[in-house]
């Protein structure tokens, strides 16, 4: 329980609590108001987690979503489940956090830049070395980076409190980093809450593991109820800290509120501790991405000849080797891609006559964040097709053991509900911002229906 419990936190627990809070609170009348929308994304989530909880005790098997959808909508949706996770969606999102931590690297260690894409290749491949070592390894790191991590954030708290004390109690009060006049806040709900739940993004990776969890039937379920509680808790202190010590106005100004109250509180000292603490979240988003991951492809590989190369697994190691040196590889190539002169240039032949535009892929222009974008509404899709799997395989499963059910249709509908305010909310952005990668995301759905009907079903039905 404690593994796949920390499996959730380092997933969810990126860098979006060291970026986001600002733009949360920008949209929202007041502080409190703000917390609530924190608190809300949480009980969201948490509806989220308990259909995940149903699905998870009652198909007890690694894949997460593409087991779900394969027995609710048949192997053709599962596949395209899992080849867009495998193209887009999954190395988009390591090589993201990657790029984040080869950011803070650079800046911690006082490096030259221009070197972070070989930075991001690098902690990719030492983290795939290690989870290619064996569970044992894999799942330690994980352990490891998630403490570190959790330590970090409760340097933030302190930090909070300490500057509110100092401000209380007549201490000087530290300048703040961006002193220019801040605009009234533009009251918009619905733009803040798809702040919060990109941040609380992730927690359904647990499910991917869930053939490895010891007694699945009671540990999924305390699991992923345990972390995301954790994570809603944290998620609360943090930027109750970040108010305390800064200020709204100052939280509102500022792109880094984790930097500057640091660096309020200790100086240079407390500068080079968010940097370290940005690096260890990324790395542990990483990881967690990485071994929780691999673990869908490698049920496709056992179902689809597509990809049986990664059915393997390693008795000895206990891990299927191939989907972690395969997910690590398409990882790198697209940091490669999008972090290069070369590989920019390469991808920019490709896309032009497709009517792309090759200025977004830039090195440094934003590019990788524009490729999340564009691959948002597919996630988005999948997860909604997730939420209604309750309902169909209620209904198409009827004698088959719940040993957990998440209650009511109600609480379905609720996930449901936000996965489809999520879905037109990020269709609506990538149009609006990533356009010709949200269509790039389309022909690689539209390639992966082709392979699947060239290639046909594997060598098994669910």
């Amino acid at each position: 329980m404690w593994d796949a419990g920390s499996l959730i936190i380092g997933i969810v627990i990126g860098v979006s609590l060291f970026r986001l809070p600002g733009s949360v609170l920008s949209n929202v009348p007041g502080p409190l108001t703000a917390l609530a929308m924190w608190l809300l994304g949480g009980v969201l989530s948490l509806a989220g987690a308990l259909c995940y909880c149903e699905l998870a005790t009652a198909h007890p098997q690694s894949g997460g979503d593409y087991v779900y959808l394969t027995r609710a909508y048949g192997s053709c949706t599962g596949f395209l489940f899992g080849w867009m996770r495998f193209t887009i969606i999954h190395p988009a999102n390591i090589g993201a956090m990657a790029f984040v931590f080869a950011e803070h690297a650079v800046h911690f260690f006082g490096l030259p830049s221009g070197g972070e894409a070989m930075l991001a290749i690098g902690a990719i491949i030492v983290l795939t070395g290690l989870n290619l070592g064996g569970v044992m390894l894999g799942k330690g790191t994980q352990n490891a980076l998630s403490v570190c991590k959790i330590a970090g954030l409760a340097a933030i708290v302190v930090a909070g409190v300490r500057v509110a004390l100092s401000n209380s109690f007549g201490g000087v009060q530290p300048p703040n980093p961006q002193p220019a006049v801040v605009s009234e806040a533009t009251t918009n709900y619905g733009l803040a809450l798809i702040f919060v739940l990109f941040a609380y993004g992730g927690w359904n990776d647990a499910a991917f593991v869930a053939a490895e969890v010891r007694d699945v039937r009671r540990n999924i379920p305390r699991a992923l109820l345990a972390g995301l509680g954790t994570i809603t808790v944290i998620y609360l202190l943090v930027n109750t800290a970040y108010i305390a010590g800064l200020g709204a106005d100052g939280v509102r100004a500022s792109n880094t509120p984790a930097a500057d109250l640091l660096q309020s509180a200790w100086g240079d000292v407390g500068d080079a501790a968010i940097s370290l603490i940005v690096m260890l979240s990324a790395l542990g988003a990483v990881n967690g991405m990485i071994f929780a991951g691999s673990r869908v492809f490698s049920a496709m590989g056992v179902e689809h000849r597509a990809f049986s190369l990664l059915g393997h697994w390693d008795p000895e190691r206990r891990s299927p080797v191939r989907a972690l040196a395969s997910i690590g590889g398409m990882s790198v190539l697209l940091v490669w891609l999008v972090g290069t002169v070369d590989g920019t240039r390469l991808l920019d032949r490709f896309i032009k006559p497709f009517g792309f535009k090759g200025a977004e892929l830039l090195p440094g222009g934003g590019g990788f964040e524009t490729l999340v974008a564009g691959a948002a509404p597919i996630f988005w899709i999948f997860l909604l097709l997730s939420g209604l799997s309750v309902i169909v395989l209620r209904r198409r499963e009827p004698d088959r053991e719940r040993p957990f059910r998440c209650g009511a249709p109600v609480v379905p509908l609720i996930f449901c509900g936000t996965s489809a305010w999520m879905l037109w909310s990020g269709a609506k952005y990538a149009l609006t911002f990533a356009t010709s990668l949200t269509l790039l995301s389309a022909i690689v759905l539209i390639a992966g229906g082709v392979v699947y009907a060239v290639m046909g079903r594997g060598r098994r039905s669910m």
